[in-house]
């Protein structure tokens, strides 16, 4: 009877370990890359957004997560670990004054700006989460284009 009873145990034990595991949620990765940048001055400033309502963010303060990204020979590539599957929005800054701002003429931005999905930004293709959000549902890799304006 007693080895009935720890054989019982043993697979309850087994079982419950087993469920645990089965449950642990799947988190991706993305990584980001952008290339062509005018100079390797400063840092870029890569935020991720995964609300509608926080994006653009021209002040970065409503991001999802944020990482600055170190020059070389013109490019830059950050990784953000540990995203749960999702709708997400990258918005870039050639930050070259290292300020964590964005530096802006009369109008236009003095530092390189960009958005994923899009390629180039007119007063007609303003940046919105709709058009710049992708979904991830496992790792993925993107570019994002560097504009000057």
């Amino acid at each position: 009877m007693k080895g009935a009873i720890k054989i019982l145990l043993s697979f309850l034990t087994i079982l419950m370990l087993s469920s645990f595991s089965n449950q642990k949620q799947e988190t991706c990765s993305l990584t980001v890359e952008v290339n062509e940048l005018r100079n390797s001055e400063g840092t870029v400033q890569f935020a991720l957004y995964n609300r509608e309502d926080a994006f653009p963010d021209e002040h970065y303060k409503k991001y999802f997560k944020k990482l600055t990204g170190e020059i070389i020979n013109g490019a830059s590539t950050v990784t953000f670990e540990n995203l749960p599957e999702g709708k997400y929005a990258v918005n870039i800054l050639h930050d070259e004054n290292n300020d964590g701002k964005i530096k802006k003429g009369i109008i236009f931005p003095k530092e390189g700006i960009g958005f994923s999905n899009y390629k180039s930004i007119t007063f007609s293709n303003r940046p919105s989460f709709s058009k710049a959000s992708f979904r991830i549902l496992s790792d993925k890799k993107i570019k994002v284009n560097i504009i000057y304006l």
